[in-house]
């Protein structure tokens, strides 16, 4: 599992969370004033940055929750097959294979050979865009 820890109430929009082991990036964050008998909270939406479903949790502002480490990097599509794309890293030259992007102005632009922008999240890999 590739996180750090985050305390609650630095958490902005735009950033990423991990809602229910799910890596999400957050749309909206909320924060409640302390109240006579206990601490702020924060109410923190996400998308999940794979399955497009909306979460959200409750949290104290001085508690820890899980960001997500990114890793970005080019590869290069080897090869396409079924709804799998076979893509080379162009830092350290392995392969390994992504599920066909749903984003139809990604899926358009691909062809064997072409590089794109991959993003690294948990140990799951996504293409974020083609580069031209």
């Amino acid at each position: 599992m590739s996180t750090r820890p985050e305390e609650a109430g630095n958490i902005k929009v735009g950033s990423f969370i991990v809602i229910d082991g799910e890596p999400c990036k957050v749309v909206e964050v909320e924060k409640s004033k302390t109240g006579k008998h206990g601490s702020a909270k924060a109410r923190i939406v996400g998308i999940g940055f794979f399955d497009g479903a909306k979460r959200s949790i409750v949290v104290p502002t001085d508690a820890k929750v899980d960001v997500p480490v990114i890793r970005k990097f080019n590869a290069q599509v080897v090869s396409m097959s079924g709804g799998y794309l076979q893509l080379m890293s162009l830092e350290d030259y392995n392969t390994f294979e992504v599920p066909m992007p749903a984003e139809e102005e990604i899926k358009n632009k691909l062809t064997e050979g072409v590089e794109v922008e991959v993003w690294e999240v948990m140990g799951r890999y996504k293409i974020m865009r083609v580069r031209s």
